[in-house]
């Protein structure tokens, strides 16, 4: 491999020391080592080789790698995540932790000061807290396999918007020789992880995918079918009201003659016949 290579790897990282997993793209060997997380997505790994995207030693063990082959190599924490430095472990009061309403256990990672460090104390009143990174000061072992080395560019824009965008989506491209347009799924136009990284993913495809221009496209486009439904419904919403009126209006008229009806008849009850004059006379 050479800096700028974009590649696709696999790969199961150990402490050294304790030969314990704590990171892999295997769901097997997660199950296995106990360390499986459903919500993991186990897959390969896209990786910009010499960008400072992976530790040092990784980085400068991938330079001398070829695809296909196993690998597997030892890194002193000081090409890993350096040294473990006393200072950055420190005392709480355990009423910080009841105020943000958390109960503090060991192990537990927790957000003080703005800063994200791990619980590996709880005493009377007390919570020590450890700010270094988890794996600083420890030696790890890398065992990996790069699968491909990415070389074309259609290839390397959809490397390099899942590398940076995990939510996935349909990417609609258009290459036209050094200018890609990418039209963006729906879920984009709402999420703010897609604001966050789209920069990232641009100066990424500019540097690493041979292409001078990066546009992004969003689409909004009538929603035909919907609002044919829409006119539909309000259409025979007025039907039916029209309807409702013809016939209150038939079921007044036939009220309306039935009572001119029934007042003709009692008038007709209520005057005297001729007869009735006469015997009166």
């Amino acid at each position: 491999m050479k800096k700028g290579d974009l590649i696709e790897m696999t790969y199961d990282a150990w402490i050294a020391d304790t030969n314990e997993l704590f990171d892999t793209t295997n769901e097997e060997t997660a199950k296995k080592n106990k360390v499986h997380d459903e919500k993991t997505k186990y897959k390969p790994l896209f990786i910009i080789v010499g960008a400072d995207r992976v530790i040092k030693g990784l980085d400068n063990s991938l330079l001398n790698a070829s695809v296909g082959n196993e690998y597997k190599v030892e890194i002193p924490h000081t090409e890993a995540y350096g040294e473990r430095d006393p200072k950055l472990v420190e005392l709480f009061s355990i009423q910080e932790f009841r105020r943000q309403q958390i109960v503090p256990q060991i192990g537990m990672q927790v957000t003080l000061k703005n800063k994200v460090g791990t619980i590996i104390g709880v005493s009377a009143g007390r919570v020590r807290v450890d700010f270094n990174k988890p794996l600083a000061g420890k030696k790890l072992r890398y065992e990996y396999k790069v699968t491909k080395n990415i070389e074309d560019i259609d290839q390397k824009v959809d490397a390099i918007i899942s590398m940076h965008y995990t939510k996935g989506g349909d990417f609609k491209k258009q290459l036209t020789e050094k200018t890609v347009t990418i039209t963006t799924p729906n879920t984009c136009k709402y999420d703010n992880e897609w604001f966050l990284v789209k920069y990232v993913i641009a100066n990424d495809i500019l540097e690493y995918a041979n292409i001078e221009k990066v546009h992004f496209v969003e689409e909004y486009a009538k929603k035909i079918e919907e609002k044919k439904e829409t006119e539909k419904k309000e259409t025979k919403e007025t039907e039916t009201k029209e309807e409702a009126k013809e016939e209150k209006k038939d079921e007044t008229k036939k009220e309306d003659t039935k009572k001119e009806g029934e007042s003709k008849e009692t008038k007709k009850q209520k005057a005297p016949s001729k007869k009735e004059h006469k015997e009166s006379a």
